[in-house]
């Protein structure tokens, strides 16, 4: 009998593979994974252990904005990603078709 993955390490394992300098949005994960929601996708990103190799800061909302989150600051996000060369406008978006991520196999 084949052993269920636990639900956020599904969504932790589609993470892992937005590449530096590109994100995707909640609804975006919960769309390739197909049994979550954007929230749901929020609250693993929101539980993502210190330390991990999981890439938290490249997921952000459908409107190219970081959500702020409970203990996270949106600063320390948005210096990861400007960090990889994700830019931001002066309404603090950033612009999907030039980072945005095309999903598994890009």
């Amino acid at each position: 009998m084949e052993e269920k993955v636990p639900l956020y390490q599904q969504i932790y394992e589609v993470v892992r593979q937005i590449p530096s300098g590109r994100v995707a949005s909640y609804g975006q994960v919960a769309r390739i994974l197909g049994n979550v929601t954007p929230r749901m996708v929020g609250y693993a990103m929101s539980a993502t252990p210190s330390g991990s190799d999981i890439p938290w800061h490249r997921v952000i909302n459908a409107q190219g904005k970081i959500s702020i989150r409970e203990g996270i600051s949106a600063f320390m996000q948005r210096q990861l990603l400007e960090e990889e060369g994700v830019v931001f406008n002066e309404n603090h978006q950033t612009d999907f078709l030039l980072f945005g991520w095309q999903g598994p196999g890009e």
